[in-house]
């Protein structure tokens, strides 16, 4: 049974011998088994985190292969392919994740298997995090709305850190709360440090965010055990946060130059409104950058335009209900955590928005169960007409979307591993070096170090790749249209099965397919 959090409203079951605040009246057989859930607090919700995780499976194949990034994040710790260049945005969370899995199988099935089950768990313990404060049902409705996004189905099982700060933001506003509300809650106060770890591990700059209106609230709100609340806080976002900040020194030249580098990767940080370009990219593009492709058909916007307003709704129920904080926390929790990617960056990618997505979904979903439970209301048959069919356009919009996102990111993984199997046939095989257009993902395929020279990912000179060269298989990749480097001239010039533009192929590699004929 859940543990009720005293002086919060709602619990799932009522503390015994106190009477319980009035509320819309639900009709018997509905109160009979909601009542029934609620001596299971734990039960709706993981029903869906159970659901949420076979749907990976099923709607996201295990065998698409690793997007670009998550090749580098598993290539820092997988023992089948060279560590690729860690730029400076990036943080070590993600590698720790798949380490279990990556460091000993090079099989992605396996992988995605893996991040699935994870993500289902991580769903599930996110939103137990919120028990007491909303009831079992809104908390499982909740859950149900953020696990059929089709942006959360397509990142959950895949090695990305932005649906793992959603999870962590969600778990820790839910533990400061219940934990603000019960100061011998010792679960919370542990929950409030395990949650702010994952996040500062996934993201430290996202965690940054999210944390700044917890500690506002525990620094300006005095109640008991603050003190413990800010001391766990920051015991768990420290690790993260020193981690990457001693990264910072030993290999980017310091804080301030790895924050400079992490700004000029994402194209400079200042006013810049991008609201438009995350509203082009709900249409199944995983980078909208440049973002100038057409915005997406009413139908794939409507719940986009639709979520703000739900949100207010929220909060005037809130307020009309007497319990503000639980609800109002979250949604500045999210405002803040929207704000760099809203009007700080100049292009999108859905996958951003997780976070806020995740922290708006309880609010949401006490609009809609109160909607569809508020008895003696004329407007109620109409709200629950309402309420079904825009749940069930939102899924048929959720999966089409993402039917067409994993079709189209497949095909480009598969072309990917093509290329490396043809580079195979050409001799280069590990120990070998890629560089040039798109080769850090084709080189993780091949087994490959990558080199590059230009552009975010600069990690080596020509002169480098030119001695690399006379030891080791190296290939450079360009662009349709593109010369090669001066150093590669006169190196043999190959089309390559999957991939759009040519190789130029080291004669170290012309000798090594020769030696294994």
């Amino acid at each position: 049974m859940d543990k009720t959090v005293r002086g919060v409203s709602a619990p799932d079951t009522p503390p015994a011998g106190t009477v319980p605040r009035p509320g819309p009246p639900l009709r018997p057989r509905a109160a009979r088994l909601l009542a029934r859930a609620g001596g299971r607090g734990g039960l709706p919700p993981a029903l869906t985190a159970g659901a949420f995780t076979l749907a990976q499976l099923l709607v996201v194949p295990p065998g698409m292969g690793l997007g670009w990034d998550e090749t580098v994040y598993v290539s820092q710790v997988s023992g089948h392919s060279p560590a690729a260049f860690f730029s400076a945005p990036r943080a070590r969370g993600v590698p720790l994740l798949v380490a279990p899995v990556a460091a000993w199988s090079s099989s992605t099935v396996l992988l995605r298997v893996w991040l699935a089950v994870l993500a289902g768990l991580g769903l599930f313990l996110a939103f137990h995090a919120w028990r007491g404060l909303f009831p079992p049902h809104v908390r499982a409705v909740a859950s149900g709305l953020f696990a059929t996004l089709w942006i959360t189905l397509f990142y959950g099982p895949q090695a990305m850190p932005n649906y793992w700060v959603a999870i962590g933001a969600l778990a820790c506003v839910g533990h400061v709360l219940r934990a603000r509300a019960d100061p011998d809650d010792r679960v919370a106060v542990w929950g409030v440090a395990a949650s702010a770890m994952l996040l500062a591990w996934m993201r430290p700059t996202d965690a940054v965010w999210v944390a700044l209106p917890l500690l506002a609230l525990l620094l300006c709100v005095r109640t008991p055990g603050r003190v413990r609340l800010c001391a766990a806080l920051a015991a768990g976002l420290l690790p993260g946060a020193v981690e990457w900040a001693v990264e910072a020194y030993v290999d980017y030249g310091g804080l301030g130059a790895r924050l400079d580098q992490a700004a000029r990767i994402q194209g400079g940080l200042g006013w810049n409104v991008a609201i438009g370009d995350q509203m082009r990219s709900l249409g199944g593009d995983v980078l909208c950058r440049p973002c100038d492709t057409p915005m997406p058909a009413p139908a794939v916007l409507a719940w986009w335009c639709a979520l703000p307003v739900a949100a207010a709704l929220g909060l005037a129920l809130a307020v009309r209900h007497r319990r503000l904080t639980p609800t109002l926390l979250p949604l500045v929790c999210a405002a803040t955590a929207a704000l760099p990617y809203l009007f700080m960056i100049g292009y999108a990618a859905p996958r951003f928005l997780l976070p806020v997505y995740a922290l708006l979904a309880l609010p949401v979903a006490d609009v809609l169960v109160h909607a569809v439970t508020a008895r003696g209301r004329p407007w109620r048959p109409a709200a629950v007409t309402l309420v079904v069919l825009a749940l069930a356009g939102h899924l048929a919009v959720q999966y089409t979307v993402l039917r067409g996102a994993v079709h189209r990111t497949t095909d480009s993984h598969r072309d990917w591993a093509r290329g490396a199997a043809a580079l195979h046939r050409l001799g280069v095989r590990p120990p070998c070096a890629l560089s040039g257009y798109e080769a850090i993902p084709i080189a993780f395929y091949a087994g490959c170090s990558s080199l590059q020279t230009t552009g975010h990912n600069t990690n080596a000179t020509e002169a480098e790749i030119g001695r690399t060269a006379q030891l080791l298989p190296v290939a450079v990749l360009t662009e349709p249209g593109e010369a090669p480097p001066a150093y590669a001239r006169t190196w043999r010039e190959r089309r390559v099965d999957g991939l759009s533009g040519r190789a130029y192929v080291a004669p170290t590699a012309a000798m090594a397919a020769s030696a294994a004929r």
